[in-house]
């Protein structure tokens, strides 16, 4: 056996003969094009655990419409989307009209929206109805979840062309936003609304638990690869791409749980990143000058 042949086995082959490996590709990729430029922003923000909190504050609305519908996309995408929408704008609420700051208001309602939800799979379905919630399936997308899924990224797409300057500016100096009259607070309010969908899109694929990994790790990465915020959204897209691949065919091969493994893969790249990037440690240091004599 040829090592073309061997290689092509070892990462093509799966994609070639499969239909449900290639819709999952395909899921990633879309995943990758919506959550990438929202996973940099949230980082940009700091607002990185603001985005794991949210992950976990659509369980109770997915817990439900998978309860009523079974392993609905729709049904599961318009609860998760109902609660958590309503998690951030209570979140924000509170610490608008209280001493109690955002992050703390985000923990304390996504605690809740956790423990709620697992209560009630628990109360009316079974531990394998709460690891498919909790974990996901993504080899079990169908052509309708990919059509959601889509949807969402160019959605995501469309609304960040247009809000982009406001949003970017809102981020890095909310005061001048504020000062040439800009409604901050309108555009805070559709970046969370993104937030939600992409979480929505993902928890199909990766779960409510696993999500945001899709979202943050490659956003993380990018920092390492890019300077420009253009760049880090392209270099984010690039490594979400790039993860969904080597998770899929790893978890093909070895017969292990593809969203856990997708996101482990997309930790590797950001260790890879994070020593040998273009703003990576490694070449930091290769690049140090050294000092005349």
């Amino acid at each position: 056996m040829s090592l073309v042949t061997m290689a092509y086995d070892a990462t093509l082959a799966p994609f070639v003969e499969f239909g449900f490996m290639r819709r999952a590709l395909v899921a990633c990729m879309a995943l990758g094009l919506g959550s990438g430029p929202v996973g940099v922003l949230l980082m940009l923000r700091r607002m990185s655990l603001v985005g794991d909190a949210m992950s976990h504050a659509v369980l109770p609305g997915a817990a439900v419409g998978f309860l009523v519908a079974g392993l609905s996309l729709p049904a599961m995408g318009l609860g998760g989307l109902v609660v958590g929408l309503a998690v951030a704008l209570l979140s924000g609420l509170v610490s608008r009209t209280t001493a109690v700051r955002e992050d703390a208001s985000f923990a304390s309602f996504y605690l809740t929206s956790l423990a709620a939800g697992v209560l009630i799979v628990s109360l009316k379905g079974s531990s394998v109805d709460l690891l498919h919630v909790l974990f996901g399936t993504i080899l079990a997308i169908d052509q309708n979840a990919l059509y959601l899924i889509a949807g969402i990224s160019s959605l995501t797409l469309v609304l960040l062309a247009l809000i982009y300057r406001p949003l970017v500016m809102e981020c890095f100096d909310p005061g001048f936003l504020r000062a040439v009259g800009g409604r901050g607070h309108l555009y805070h309010v559709l970046f969370l609304l993104l937030v939600v969908l992409n979480l929505v899109a993902g928890f199909q694929s990766l779960g409510t638990l696993m999500a945001v990994g899709l979202m943050m790790l490659p956003a993380v990465a990018a920092r390492f690869w890019a300077v420009s915020l253009p760049g880090m959204m392209f270099s984010a897209m690039l490594v979400a791409f790039l993860a969904g691949i080597v998770g899929l065919n790893i978890s093909f091969h070895t017969g292990v749980a593809s969203g856990p493994t997708i996101v482990l893969s997309a930790s590797g790249i950001y260790l890879l990143s994070f020593l040998f990037g273009r703003l990576g440690i490694v070449r930091q240091r290769l690049s140090r000058p050294h000092l005349a004599g």
